[in-house]
């Protein structure tokens, strides 16, 4: 046999071992890609994304979409082809497998977490909105998780209200934490709590009048090392009351990144005229009670996926303006925002058609 044919029958015969290779070997990356985005402000599997009762609301035209990011699942393992056409297909991006799911988490783990996300979210989502409006907001203190096997494990109960610690009247979560570790490792606490099935009674009945309890736990050392802080296994969060019942139906949705347009929808819907002024606006970020919104994950397949659905203006959290800003779909404005302030001033000027002075993101 001719040398030459030698030589590219083993060459046809190396391409074919490395397309099987990297069809059938596996490599440790997941995939992200646009997913849904949904109007706040209309309907999502034929009911309102945003239902409000027991306050007056306004009719809201126009898009205040959220947006989000669908994910290869845990189990899944892409193979080395997927990964290489995922790095140069445009509306897709190839991260390590650890990035999506850290430390061995499997896919209902990150499911369950992206739900408690979610629901906080909403919470502040709320919390924001109304604060701008200068609405009141009843705010407490609460248990928020108790760690297995912690010295709380079973005299702290998730929804507990903290009123104190010590004797020291409780205002903030963090306040917990302080009080905490200004014990050494052995030494009781007294927790001066409301529990949760009472408060939630309370709140059912209408009653301002509580039960509460004193707890005692002994703290043990933090596990993180080199440490002696003393500590009790629990961590401290926020519930709040709201003055009329607000309630967003979104199926299948995780995470927080949705605080920011929640907010914005809540509030269009309780202020007269349309926010947007007909714009079709989408967007993306976390929010807190304070209406300080922060960064998020898949900023660029959020705005792709944006842009699709035939957004103009993106508003978009300061801490993640300098990523979208690097591949910016054409047609979409990168509206740069740090506060709800920040999003309702945009939106004036969206409303207004005066845009030439917003905000936007650069890449540098």
């Amino acid at each position: 046999m001719p040398r030459r044919t030698v030589t590219m029958l083993a060459s046809t015969l190396m391409l074919i071992a490395l397309l099987c290779a990297g069809v059938f070997i596996p490599v440790p990356y997941a995939e992200m890609s646009p997913g849904p985005t949904v109007n706040t402000l209309g309907e999502h599997e034929g009911e309102p994304v945003l239902q409000i009762a027991g306050r007056k609301t306004y009719p809201a035209d126009g898009n205040l979409n959220m947006t989000t990011v669908r994910v290869t699942s845990a189990d899944y393992r892409m193979n080395l082809v997927e990964a290489v056409y995922g790095w140069l297909a445009h509306d897709t991006k190839v991260v390590p497998h650890d990035t999506l799911y850290p430390d061995g988490k499997t896919e209902e783990e990150s499911t369950q977490e992206n739900a408690e996300e979610f629901s906080q979210s909403q919470e502040s989502a709320k919390v924001a909105a109304l604060k701008e409006l200068g609405i009141p907001v009843k705010s407490w203190v609460i248990v928020s998780t108790v760690v297995k096997d912690a010295p709380a494990e079973g005299k702290l109960h998730a929804g507990d209200v903290i009123k104190a610690v010590d004797g020291k009247a409780v205002k903030e979560p963090s306040d917990v934490a302080e009080l905490v570790t200004e014990h050494a490792p052995g030494e009781d606490v007294v927790f001066t709590v409301v529990p949760a099935k009472e408060q939630a009674a309370a709140e059912k009945e209408k009653r301002t009048a509580v039960r509460t309890e004193q707890v005692t736990v002994t703290t043990r050392a933090s596990d993180d090392a080199g440490e002696e802080r003393a500590v009790v296994g629990i961590s401290a969060g926020t519930d709040h009351t709201f003055p009329f019942a607000i309630d967003i139906k979104l199926a299948d949705v995780g995470g927080p990144s949705a605080g920011l347009m929640f907010a914005l929808g809540i509030y269009d819907k309780l202020t007269p005229g349309a926010l947007t002024g007909g714009a079709f606006v989408a967007g993306t970020g976390t929010i807190d009670d304070e209406g300080k919104v922060g960064p998020i994950g898949g900023i660029e397949m959020k705005t792709v996926g944006a842009r699709d659905k035939g957004a103009e203006y993106f508003l978009t959290p300061a801490d993640n303006c300098a990523a979208a800003a690097k591949d910016t779909p054409d047609g979409l404005t990168l509206v740069k925002v740090g506060t709800m302030d920040d999003a309702l001033d945009a939106l004036k000027d969206i409303r207004a058609g005066d845009t030439a002075g917003l905000p936007t993101c650069t890449a540098s």
